[in-house]
């Protein structure tokens, strides 16, 4: 029998509409904030992670594309990406390039450096983006800080299609930033709630 699905099984539709609006508006890249902070508020207060495991918009569609319309190998993901040293690196990396981001958001903000309307793709591809952005009432700043925000949205979507299509449909859960973060504030919360022997 069929199971019945849940309005969270159609949450691929949020994950593909953010991509979508930021190709035409540029500040739609602020709504990504929600895919860092859910995770984190889920797995600080309930010591889980069900956010990975039923709410992530984003492994859903690559299980999606993978799964139903078979762009995927369904190939095992190799060792040395299911590894700790490479969940663990990945992640400082990532926490770099986002540091990185938010040093040049606030240049921008201090009025040293002027808005780059390019999406960086990969960490090192600028594209140009300029037609995203036509100035707002808000501060540059807050375009810069959605460019930077966007960049490591679409870089992340981008390397996981292609473990995607090279290995199993949601083989960037493996080694997804935020997946890591969140297992590692499970660990320490329920290593915190254990009695004392």
């Amino acid at each position: 029998m069929k199971q019945k699905k849940k309005w969270y099984d159609y949450l691929w539709v949020v994950s593909l509409t953010y991509l979508i609006l930021g190709f035409f508006n540029i500040l739609f890249a602020w709504l990504g904030l929600f895919c860092f902070f859910i995770p984190l508020i889920i797995s600080t207060g309930y010591g889980n992670k069900a956010y990975c495991n039923k709410y992530c918009g984003r492994g859903q569609l690559f299980g999606l594309l993978g799964g139903r319309f078979g762009l995927s190998r369904k190939k095992d993901t190799p060792g040395w990406m299911k590894s700790k040293y490479f969940r663990y690196g990945f992640l400082i990396f990532f926490f770099i390039m986002f540091f990185i981001m938010l040093w040049n958001t606030y240049l921008v903000f201090a009025g040293s450096k002027t808005t780059a309307r390019v999406v960086t793709l990969l960490w090192t591809f600028k594209l140009p983006w300029h037609w995203a952005y036509h100035g707002t009432l808000f501060s540059d700043g807050v375009a810069q800080f959605a460019f930077g925000f966007y960049s490591v949205m679409l870089t992340s979507a981008v390397l996981g299609f292609f473990t995607m299509v090279l290995f199993k449909p949601r083989s960037w859960c493996v080694y997804c930033p935020m997946g890591t973060m969140t297992q590692l504030i499970c660990r320490a919360r329920h290593k915190d709630s254990s009695p004392d022997r």
